[in-house]
């Protein structure tokens, strides 16, 4: 199972996480599937892969560790493929990801580590 982690910054309030998570993912083309106060999970659109290769996101959002505009957010990115080389499918969803909330002034990335 290929699985990439990293952890950001949302310099936001822990009302504004979910809206501002749920663009960034909509933007990446998946789509959220379930949403919860401080956990959210979005899928790839089928389609385009095989099914093993279908790249789920869970988003962990540490609401005890918010600060006023601070909150700690962990990107849990992984499939069922077996990364048999470095850039496979789920790495390449990942770095897309990684590049959409770089780009957003709203986050600030703190690591990104393949697991």
């Amino acid at each position: 199972m290929a699985r990439y982690t990293s952890s950001f910054v949302a310099n936001a309030t822990l009302e504004q996480v979910p809206v501002l998570l749920t663009q960034v993912l909509e933007s990446c083309d998946f789509g959220v599937v379930y949403q919860a106060t401080d956990y959210l999970m979005a899928k790839e659109t089928p389609g385009k892969v095989a099914f093993s290769k279908l790249v789920s996101v869970e988003v962990l959002i540490e609401s005890t560790m918010a600060k006023k505009n601070e909150v700690p957010v962990t990107f849990v990115v992984k499939n069922d493929e077996l990364p048999l080389k470095p850039d496979n499918h789920c790495q390449q969803r990942f770095q897309q990801l990684q590049t959409a909330l770089k780009e957003s002034q709203e986050w600030r990335c703190t690591t990104a580590v393949p697991s």
